[in-house]
C-alpha cells in the first residue's frame, strides 16, 4: 500500500508559537505508532515566528527538541520547501492567529491539497468571538450577556471613553471579563471588579485587537464537550475543568498542576445529554468540520446550561481536552489522529465531486 505523505504544520507567527509545537510533538507520536507508520509518511513543516517555512531536517529538530530554534533569515514569506510538492494531506496544528482564523486555511484550499480541520468559514467563524456569538444567537443557543467595544472607543478622546465604561457598567455590572475578538488560549483576557480595573483592562484588550468583547461573569463550573466528524458529527464524553485561580487563565491552562480535568463530568445525566446536544448545534452554527472542543457554563443553582465558545483547533497534547475526551469515549490517541486524516480526505473529496 502506498503510503500518504502528511505535512505536519506547526509554530507560525502567533502567541501560542509554543503551544503549537508541543500540539506537534504529540501527534508525531501518534503517525509513529505501528497502525499508523502503515499508513503515512511524516513531513514536519515548521512556519517560523518570522513567518519563513521550514520542512525536514530543521522542523524535525524542532519536534524532538520541543523548543524553537534560533531564527534562520534563508528564504522568503513566499517560497516554500521544495518538499512541500511532496504532502498529500495538511494537518495544521497552528494556534490563534494566521493559524485557525481561515488565513491558513485558505492557502491550504488554493494549494488544493486536503487538510484537516475546518474550512475558510468555519475557521473564521469559530476564532473572532463576536462573529462566534452572534452565529450561536442565530442558532438560539443561550450565551452570556455580553458587549462589543471597538479599539477606536477606548483610544478615543477623553469624552467618549469615560461613557463607554458608563455603559460597561451599566450592562454587565461586575464582574465581567474583558477580551481581544481574536486570541485564543487565555491570551488578553482580564477579570475586572471595578472602574479602575476596566478602563486598564480595555486599554491592554484593545493592544491586541481592533475588535474587543466584553462579557458578564457567572458564578459556574467550566464544563467542555468534544466533536469528531463532518455532515455527521459525534459529541464525545463531557469533561470538567477545575482551579484554584480566579479564573481559567494562561497560566493556569499550561503550568502543570494547576488544573484538574475531571472526565467524564460529574453531572446529572439530563445536563450532560444536553451539553452534548448543544456541542452539535454550535458545530452546524459555524459550519465547522473534522474536530472542535466546545465550552460551556453550566449554572448549578439554576441548572443553566449556557455556551461559551468553540475552538476548531484545540491544544492536542496528550493531556489536552480534546484527545482526552475522545480516549475515555473510546478512541484512542493514535486512533482520533487517523480518524481526523480520514475525515479530511472524505470531505475533501466530496468538495472535488461538486
Amino acid at each position: 500500500m502506498t503510503k500518504l505523505c502528511v505535512g505536519l504544520l506547526f509554530g507560525g507567527r502567533s502567541g501560542e508559537h509554543e503551544v503549537s509545537i508541543i500540539s506537534a510533538r504529540a501527534i508525531a507520536k501518534a503517525l509513529s505508532s505501528e497502525h499508523n507508520t502503515a499508513k503515512y509518511e511524516l513531513l514536519p513543516v515548521y512556519i517560523q515566528k518570522n513567518g519563513i517555512w521550514q520542512a525536514g531536517a530543521t522542523a524535525q529538530k524542532i519536534l524532538e527538541s520541543g523548543v524553537p530554534l534560533p531564527l534562520e533569515t534563508d528564504g522568503n514569506l513566499w517560497q516554500y520547501p521544495p518538499q512541500v510538492t511532496n504532502v498529500d494531506i495538511w494537518f495544521p496544528i497552528l494556534h490563534g492567529p494566521n493559524g485557525e482564523d481561515g488565513t491558513i486555511q485558505g492557502l491550504l484550499t488554493l494549494m488544493q491539497v486536503p487538510f484537516v480541520g475546518s474550512g475558510v468559514l468555519g475557521s473564521a467563524l469559530s476564532m473572532d468571538k463576536l462573529a462566534m456569538k452572534r452565529a450561536f444567537a442565530q442558532a438560539q443557543l443561550p450565551q452570556v450577556k455580553y458587549m462589543e467595544v471597538l479599539r477606536s472607543q477606548v483610544w478615543s478622546n477623553p469624552c467618549i471613553f469615560p461613557k463607554l465604561c458608563d455603559q460597561i457598567e451599566q450592562t454587565l455590572d461586575y464582574p465581567c471579563f474583558v477580551k481581544p475578538a481574536n486570541l485564543g488560549s487565555s491570551v488578553g483576557i482580564f477579570k475586572v471588579r471595578n472602574r479602575s480595573e476596566l478602563e486598564a483592562a480595555l486599554d491592554s484588550a484593545a493592544s491586541y485587537d481592533r475588535r474587543l468583547i466584553v462579557e458578564t461573569g457567572v458564578e459556574a463550573r467550566e464544563v467542555e464537550c468534544a466533536v469528531l466528524g463532518n455532515d455527521y458529527p459525534r459529541a464525545s464524553i463531557v469533561g470538567e475543568i477545575t482551579y484554584q485561580s480566579d479564573f481559567y487563565d494562561y497560566k493556569t491552562k499550561y503550568t502543570e498542576g494547576l488544573a484538574d480535568l475531571l472526565i467524564p463530568a460529574p453531572l446529572p445525566g439530563k445536563i450532560i445529554t444536553q451539553i452534548q446536544e448543544m456541542a452539535l448545534q454550535a458545530f452546524a452554527a459555524v459550519d465547522a468540520a473534522g474536530l472542535a472542543r466546545i465550552d460551556f457554563f453550566y449554572l448549578e443553582a439554576t441548572g443553566e446550561v449556557l455556551i461559551n465558545e468553540i475552538n476548531t483547533l484545540p491544544g492536542f497534547t496528550a493531556t489536552s481536552m480534546y484527545p482526552q475526551l475522545w480516549a475515555a469515549s473510546g478512541i484512542a490517541f493514535p486512533q482520533l489522529v487517523d480518524q481526523l486524516i480520514e475525515l479530511a480526505l472524505e470531505r475533501h473529496n466530496r468538495l472535488e465531486e461538486i
